[in-house]
């Protein structure tokens, strides 16, 4: 995990869905272990980004992507 993924998780909207314009560090950690378990992630970078949210989210570290937030 780079810092500046961590700056995307944190700036990043969620572009479709019942969260769209949610930031992804912002998502629900119950709508990202669905797409885990059912749809899968997104292919590409948004499916990388949203699989490093969950670990985050799973590890108890989004306190640390705070601080990383754009106004």
């Amino acid at each position: 995990m780079e810092k500046a993924q961590l700056i995307e998780i944190a700036n990043t909207e969620m572009p479709f869905g019942k969260y769209k314009g949610r930031r992804l560090i912002d998502l629900p950690e119950e709508y990202l272990l669905w797409f885990a378990r059912k749809e899968n992630f997104p292919a590409g970078h948004l499916g990388e980004l949203m699989a490093l949210t969950l670990l985050i989210k799973t590890e108890g570290l989004s306190q640390l992507v705070q601080p990383l937030r754009r106004p």
